[in-house]
């Protein structure tokens, strides 16, 4: 997300820093760019106009031309702008309400919002230690009820049963007496979506919010809508009292419109984004952060916050002392190595919240990606456990097994074996102290790590 952004802004950055002072003549340039950049961003053009101006005001400050690092100023205060736009500081849900808290979630047909009542329940559980009950009033939609009941068992959350016969109003009200008595922290509504806003949907909306009076009502967009999402998103709060956005499908935006333009335009915060499919790609959205993104400066808190969810201690302390014992990195390792990269995200989603990387999580799309590591987990799990442990011993007739069992070619498992050849020797450096020097060949243009893309990896 903000790609392309980021990319600009960095230039118009760097231009700044090689000026010896700021004059109205290159602030006015910089604005130009800064301008153009929001509008290729499809930020809606009157909360660029009102971004410029602001930024505008304070750089041609006395405080800013006479500075020792006018560049430097002229960022913090393009930072301070784009955390005002966004809204400033992450808005938790508010469920301090008498159990159970009641959660409505409204929106076009294919925002998301099934999969997002799912995210947001394990999001719950697992940061909040919050019991959520999982209820469909989507009466329209092809097994839409049938597809929150399959969501609700994967995360090991209940399901409140409905069938298409009943009213959506009295689905709802039922499941919160049901969660009521059952001792239930949260109730999550999913509603029907349409393809387009019409009276009846907000009609058929306004019916269910009246009969369980949620504490929170978000409106879940699609933020590959650019500039449309904010007016969509207005338009259903003139309908119903919204209380904040969800933003789904991150992963799929390199533009960041939305993001930029929802608060400005609606008066309602971001709440939460999402990226993906999995159950557990729903973040908490801290405009701080996210400028910090947009800016190249990184998002290290809430990397910090994702390993610290997503990341098994245990293996990854087991791995650490073995590597530090100067034992070898073996198929074992590197397989629990994919498994976690993938709970993070991948690759791409790491790098993108690492300082000094903007564009790599972009360059990086192509050569890392998901299906690639499936794959690689698929030719390990082919070996049996004695060439996992000792991958030395893996060699012709070997090779030709392995690729048979899991219907790849031999050149894959070659390329398999010379990327773990390529780990081992990075984790040995690692273990010398040369992780610090990995990171600055990565930020000076040095690329990956050895083994993770371009012609010595697995053909990503």
């Amino acid at each position: 997300m903000f790609d392309g952004l980021s990319d600009r802004l960095a230039g118009t950055v760097q231009k700044l820093r090689g000026e010896g002072r700021l004059t109205e003549a290159n602030i006015q340039d910089a604005l130009r760019d800064v301008r153009r950049a929001l509008l290729e961003a499809d930020v809606a053009l009157p909360v660029v106009r009102s971004f410029i101006d602001e930024v505008k005001t304070q750089a041609m400050g006395e405080a800013v031309l006479t500075s020792l690092k006018p560049g430097q100023v002229f960022i913090s205060i393009v930072q301070r702008e784009l955390e005002k736009m966004m809204g400033q500081s992450n808005e938790a849900l508010d469920l301090s309400a008498q159990p159970p808290a009641v959660v409505l979630m409204a929106g076009l047909q294919g925002a998301g919002k099934t999969t997002t009542v799912a995210k947001l329940a394990k999001y719950l559980k697992q940061r909040e230690n919050k019991k959520s009950l999982l209820v469909s009033c989507d009466i329209y939609r092809p097994a839409a009820i049938e597809q929150l009941h399959t969501l609700a068992n994967q995360i090991e959350a209940e399901f409140f049963p409905s069938t298409t016969e009943q009213k959506p109003e009295a689905i709802a009200r039922a499941a919160v007496d049901y969660a009521r008595k059952h001792f239930f922290d949260v109730v999550l509504v999913d509603t029907a979506g349409r393809l387009h806003i019409d009276t009846e949907m907000m009609t058929e909306i306004q019916s269910i919010h009246a009969a369980v009076k949620p504490v929170e009502t978000l409106f879940v967009v699609d933020s590959m809508t650019g500039q449309d999402a904010a007016n969509t998103a207005r338009a259903f709060d003139e309908a119903l009292p919204l209380t904040g956005v969800i933003l789904t499908k991150t992963d799929g935006d390199a533009r960041g419109g939305a993001a930029l333009s929802i608060r400005q335009i609606t008066g309602k915060p971001i709440k939460f984004m999402g990226s993906g499919e999995k159950v557990d790609a729903l973040e908490a959205f801290h405009p701080d952060r996210v400028a910090s993104r947009i800016l190249g400066m990184g998002d290290v808190l809430s990397l910090v916050e994702e390993v610290q969810q997503k990341i098994d201690h245990k293996k990854a302390e087991k791995l650490a002392k073995k590597v530090s014992k100067g034992k070898n990195f073996d198929f074992n390792d590197l397989k629990e190595q994919f498994e976690q990269m993938q709970n993070m995200g991948g690759m791409a989603g790491l790098l993108e919240k690492l300082p000094g990387m903007p564009g790599m999580a972009e360059k990086l799309k192509g050569k890392v990606d998901e299906r690639e590591m499936r794959r690689m987990v698929g030719i390990i799990n082919s070996m049996t456990p004695k060439e996992r442990k000792f991958p030395d011993i893996i060699k012709g007739s070997r090779k030709r097994r392995i690729a048979q069992g899991c219907g790849l070619q031999v050149q894959d498992v070659n390329r398999l074996i010379k990327q773990q050849i390529q780990m081992r020797k990075m984790m040995k450096k690692m273990s010398r102290g040369g992780m610090a020097k990995m990171m600055r060949a990565m930020k000076g243009g040095g690329g990956l790590p050895p083994g993770m893309g371009g012609s010595g990896g697995l053909g990503f």
